[in-house]
Parts: C-alpha cells; sequence; structure tokens
C-alpha cells in the first residue's frame, strides 16, 4: 500500500509526509525531489530544456514506478494529477490525501520558501498570486477526483494533519498490524 499526499504547492506535503512515515514505519519520498535526482537537473532546468510536456512525461513515470511500491508516502507533485493514468493509479495504490490551503496561505507560504522561483518554473506566465489563482481553479476538480481523504492544512500543526490522517487509516495499518 501507498499512501499519496496531494495538493498544491506549499500546502505542506512534504512537511507531513516524512512525519507520517515516520508515525507508520514507512519510508517517504517526495516525488518532485526524486524527479531532480534521476534527471540531474532541478525542475526548472527540466522545463527549459524539455518544456512542460517533457517534466509530464517524467513526473508520471516516476510516479508509476513509486505507485508500484510498498508502505511508501508519497508527496506528490501539486501537477501530478493532470495525468489520468496518474490519477487512477493514485487511487489504485491506496489512500490519497488531499491537503488543501487558502489562496492567501499558499501566496505566503510560496513567499516564505526561498528554493520556490529556483526549483519550479512559472506555469502560467503571470504573476505569482494569479498563477496560484488559475491553476488552483484548474487543478481542483481533479484533487477532489483523485482524494479519498481531503484536509485542510491552514492553521494546523503537523502534528493534528498527521493525527487525522492516522484516524482515517485502517485499524491494521495504524494498529502494528502490517509491520
Amino acid at each position: 500500500m501507498v499512501i499519496t499526499l496531494i495538493g498544491y504547492r506549499g500546502v505542506g506535503k512534504s512537511t507531513i509526509a516524512p512525519r507520517l512515515a515516520a508515525r507508520l514505519g514507512w519510508n517517504w519520498i517526495d516525488a518532485d525531489a526524486e524527479i531532480e535526482q534521476r534527471a540531474g537537473r532541478t525542475i526548472a532546468e527540466i522545463f527549459q530544456q524539455e518544456a512542460e510536456a517533457g517534466f509530464r512525461v517524467r513526473e508520471a513515470s516516476v510516479l508509476s514506478d513509486l505507485l508500484s511500491r510498498d508502505r511508501l508516502i508519497i508527496a506528490a507533485g501539486g501537477g501530478a494529477i493532470l495525468n489520468p493514468h496518474s490519477r487512477e493509479t493514485i487511487r489504485a495504490a491506496g489512500p490519497a490525501v488531499w491537503l488543501t490551503a487558502g489562496l492567501d496561505s499558499i501566496f505566503s507560504r510560496l513567499q516564505g520558501d526561498a528554493t520556490t522561483s529556483i526549483r519550479r518554473p512559472s506555469l502560467t506566465g503571470t504573476d505569482a498570486r494569479t498563477e496560484i489563482e488559475t491553476l488552483l481553479a484548474a487543478r481542483t476538480p481533479l484533487y477532489a477526483e483523485t482524494a479519498t481523504l481531503t484536509i485542510n492544512s491552514e492553521r494546523r500543526s503537523p502534528e493534528a494533519i498527521v493525527d487525522e490522517i492516522m484516524l482515517s487509516l485502517p485499524r491494521s495499518l495504524t494498529s502494528g498490524g502490517s509491520r
């Protein structure tokens, strides 16, 4: 079984994944970091050299590999749900937890992250706030279609979010029955 954390950038997927993995005794991986490691380039460089289409092919391939594993928490990239096959595979592999936050929170979190502009290219060519708004509008139905659990991460501690995820999991996973 794989638990996949989905949602827009800045909602806390990479913060929650290691905490949830520690609680379950599983491994975790940041899918975007894995794409960069396998490509030997940053996501921004991949976009520059291969455009978004090339990146999305890489992303789908990495996700397919990761989703075939067991006892893994994946912090998926914000656009991982754009590929219909990836959405289907995410749902089939185990619970998909959609972490959400409001536009203002996401904007503030991304503005406070120095690596965002270096590692992540603009996808719309607009200012950051407009891009977030545009992409959220387009992606929200896809996140909703994929998710088995939705959690608002705004003004909540990582521990409270992990607690909520743990409560939603089958008892066999949280009681040590899968170890």
